[in-house]
């Protein structure tokens, strides 16, 4: 069996083939990718694989910009860190999807229903466009209700902070931290889960485990590889360097 993963984030690339693995899925992996270009330069010089694990949000945009670019008749089992909200297209629709973080019984299931498919069932490209469309409007959606208040850890309990005291949000050692002005708080939300619900004029996702609030960037510096560095307030050692494909879309999202 023939594997292509299409995912941003090295850490749940890995915990999807050990979780694999532990399935008893016997599998060749193809490739790792994680952006909408690579994939779509991937599927043009390659043959399909016969199964393809996809994550929704990628270091570019939207994985259902692959399908605008190129045709992929292949199977396709989405993975996504949207809430449950967002994700009622993908069951109207009864295309498979694995919420993050997935968890071994649901991949079984996914599994188990891939073989009994046959393995040749595909995603009309209709239904990918409902897809696009209505997650596109629920984010949205969401991004227009500016979320004022975070629950972070402190101590034994939690406090809430509020989001206008946000600085910066990064992940290390599969734990997110968001840092104010005063203090660095344990965030219990991936960087996507946080980043759906932020306010995306305010708040930019520079790469797979890094948000930065517009009022923390105090200088834009080049740096090689087409790439940009930031110096932001309360670095506390941190390096701000946003990810080839977003660096145009950020500079026009800064001079908004």
């Amino acid at each position: 069996m023939k594997v292509l993963i299409i995912e941003d984030e090295p850490r749940a690339a890995n915990q999807l083939q050990n979780m694999l693995s532990t399935c008893n899925f016997a599998y060749e992996l193809l490739d790792i990718i994680d952006t909408v270009e690579d994939a779509v330069s991937w599927f043009q010089t390659n043959n399909l694989p016969d199964l393809v694990f996809m994550d929704i949000q990628l270091a570019d945009g939207l994985s259902f910009e692959i399908f605008q670019k190129v045709e992929v008749e292949a199977p396709i089992i989405f993975t996504t860190a949207f809430d449950q909200y967002a994700i009622q297209a993908f069951k109207v629709n009864s295309v498979d999807y694995l919420l993050k973080p997935i968890q071994e019984v649901d991949l079984q299931i996914a599994l188990d229903k891939f073989n009994k498919s046959n393995q040749k069932s595909t995603v009309e490209p209709a239904i990918l466009k409902q897809l696009l469309t209505s997650i596109q409007s629920q984010t949205e959606t969401k991004n227009t209700s500016k979320r004022s208040g975070l629950l972070v850890k402190e101590g034994t309990g939690f406090v809430q902070i509020k989001i206008s005291d946000l600085l910066y949000v990064y992940s290390e050692d599969s734990i997110t931290f968001g840092v104010t002005t005063s203090k660095r708080y344990i965030i219990d939300e991936t960087i996507d889960q946080l980043f759906n619900t932020l306010d995306h004029e305010e708040f930019y996702k520079i790469n797979r485990g890094q948000i930065v609030a517009k009022q923390a960037i105090q200088k834009i510096n080049p740096y090689f590889n087409h790439r940009v560095k930031l110096s932001v307030s309360q670095e506390r050692d941190q390096e701000f360097i946003v990810s080839r494909q977003k660096t145009s879309d950020f500079k026009a999202w800064m001079n908004r």
